[in-house]
């Protein structure tokens, strides 16, 4: 999803670990742009920017503008990036250039809706089995997610991927039978279909009156016996 924001790059001519520790120290991070058919350029940019990117609502799907001094200013997407194993901070990015007329793949994330009928009826469990599916369209259709509807799942039942509909130039790339979300009978509860649940909710007839009835027969049985 493209977005109308843009961050600043500076050109950066040495590499090395050496480099990459007084950019740090500068508060900037090492980056590289890339694709579009053009020459690679290594850059600095703000970690901190970069940060509020990855933590917005589109993530790393969201294609935004990088004005590097001197040289371009071009759409980009993350594409790669690497955090501090302790201090979770940015250390380095890879960004590609995007051309807004041709399709790229993406991973786009997977939200469910509703309560399933087999865990409010059924007292089963919704599992959820994929979180994102990927997909192929045109930069500007990338959706900030797909959103799949669970209320009239029973147990055994579940949402693949292929159930999920593509629109404009999206075409789904993650095989179909890709299970997104289920819903799963917890250890020891029943398992009945829904048409069996009406019936198993029917009251059964009482045993007493069963026995009442067998009873007094034998009785009469006895007495006739004793005769």
């Amino acid at each position: 999803m493209r977005k109308d924001i843009t961050i600043e790059a500076e050109p950066r001519a040495a590499r090395g670990k050496n480099e990459a520790r007084r950019l740090r120290a500068q508060g900037r991070i090492p980056a590289v742009v890339y694709g579009a058919y053009r020459e690679p350029v290594a850059v600095a940019v703000d970690p901190a920017a970069i940060g509020r990117i990855l933590h917005s609502s589109t993530g790393h799907n969201t294609i935004f503008n990088l004005d590097i001094r001197g040289l371009e200013n071009t759409p980009v997407m993350l594409v790669d990036w690497q955090y501090h194993p302790v201090r979770d901070a940015l250390l380095h990015v890879d960004l590609k250039r995007i051309d807004p007329a041709k399709r790229i793949r993406v991973a786009v994330p997977v939200l469910t809706h509703g309560d399933p009928r087999g865990v409010k009826q059924q007292g089963g469990l919704l599992e959820l089995v994929a979180r994102e599916i990927e997909i192929e369209c045109l930069p500007d259709e990338i959706p900030e997610h797909f959103t799949v509807d669970v209320t009239g799942l029973w147990i055994g039942q579940g949402v693949r991927a292929g159930d999920i509909p593509m629109t404009g130039s999206m075409k789904l790339v993650s095989p179909p039978d890709t299970l997104i979300a289920h819903v799963v009978a917890l250890r020891g509860a029943a398992t009945a279909a829904p048409g069996e649940a009406a019936e198993a909710a029917a009251p059964a007839e009482p045993e007493v009156i069963k026995k009442g009835k067998k009873e007094e027969g034998e009785e009469a049985e006895g007495k006739g016996k004793k005769k």
